[in-house]
């Protein structure tokens, strides 16, 4: 696998898809100090999906790593220095869920890509494979607008889409790295507010809707908690988001530095346990925690690793 870690790259501003010169952000020292040492944070999570009506357990790992990032192409560069002005310095989140349904499995990553100056997304796409057929979205985000193209195996969902990004709009698939604070607190203590929304790509892509923007009430609580998982014990902060299609989800956030997701749990409109219908909304417990260049632990005998996330390897 290629190196997926970056060193610290050109800022730029994009304007309706154009590249503009833009000065750089003073760097964050603490930001630096930890995402800039040539590893990933990878931490692993009991995970479980409501899926046609029935708690369906699984695993989940998320992983975070900075990059430099190509603003026109919206892809990974292997040699920013060759054209410097194309280069936006971007930090990466891959969010990948596995779990069974009866006889057949889901495997779904969704890769969220943000500037690593402001944490505005750039771009967001997801994958799915199960034993039905395959799936591929990407959301171009653009000052003012999103273009979405899908590529399905099921009728009817494949084309592209260009729908509009309202000021102060905020995509689901932001929330597991804006409720961090990796700059300073995002919220106040007790601190409410009601955005635009727009679902995940896994929450749509599980109950079959297409990219609407919607609305939330994001609130953060004033009173941390001390919750228990399967990592250990830890203080948390806790956001509660209730989205306009019936959903609510609470995100512990642990207190202290580096400020992982501790466990995240979506509960389904209606309902207070197992979901109904389609399903598509998941909890994951963190389980453990590690920083690696997981990129070059790929030879035999490296599975070892996932132990320290605590998940196992796939079943030989």
């Amino acid at each position: 696998m290629r190196n997926c870690a970056g060193k610290r790259a050109v800022s730029i501003l994009l304007v309706a898809g154009t590249c503009a010169a833009a000065p750089v952000s003073a760097p964050d020292p603490a930001f630096e100090a930890r995402w800039r040492d040539g590893r990933a944070e990878l931490d692993g999570y009991r995970l479980k999906v409501n899926r046609y009506g029935a708690p369906r357990t699984g695993r989940a790992v998320l992983v975070y790593v900075t990059e430099p990032f190509s603003a026109r192409a919206r892809v990974k560069l292997d040699r920013p220095e060759l054209d410097p002005r194309d280069v936006v310095d971007v930090l990466k989140l891959n969010v990948v869920r596995d779990f069974q349904t009866g006889i057949y499995d889901y495997n779904t990553m969704v890769s969220t890509f943000v500037r690593t100056d402001n944490l505005k997304p750039l771009k967001v796409s997801f994958t799915s494979t199960e034993w039905c057929g395959n799936v591929y979205a990407e959301m171009r985000l653009d000052p003012h607008r999103i273009t979405e193209q899908v590529f399905s195996y099921f009728e009817g969902e494949s084309g592209v889409r260009t729908i509009d990004w309202p000021a102060g709009g905020l995509l689901e698939d932001e929330l597991l790295i804006r409720l961090r604070g990796l700059h300073g607190e995002w919220m106040r203590s007790g601190e409410r507010k009601r955005v635009p929304f727009l679902a995940g790509a896994f929450w749509r892509r599980l109950a079959h809707r297409r990219a609407d923007w919607t609305s939330a009430t994001i609130e953060r609580l004033a009173a941390p908690e001390r919750i228990r998982v399967p990592a250990g014990t830890f203080a948390t902060i806790v956001y509660v988001v209730r989205a306009a299609d019936g959903r609510e989800g609470r995100f512990h956030v642990e207190a202290a530095d580096p400020h992982r997701i501790v466990r995240w749990e979506w509960i389904p409109p209606g309902a207070t346990g197992q979901g109904r219908g389609l399903g598509g909304t998941d909890r994951g417990e963190l389980t453990g925690s590690r920083r690696l260049a997981y990129w070059k632990l790929h030879d035999p005998g490296d599975e070892r690793y996932l132990d320290s996330l605590g998940i196992g390897p796939a079943a030989p």
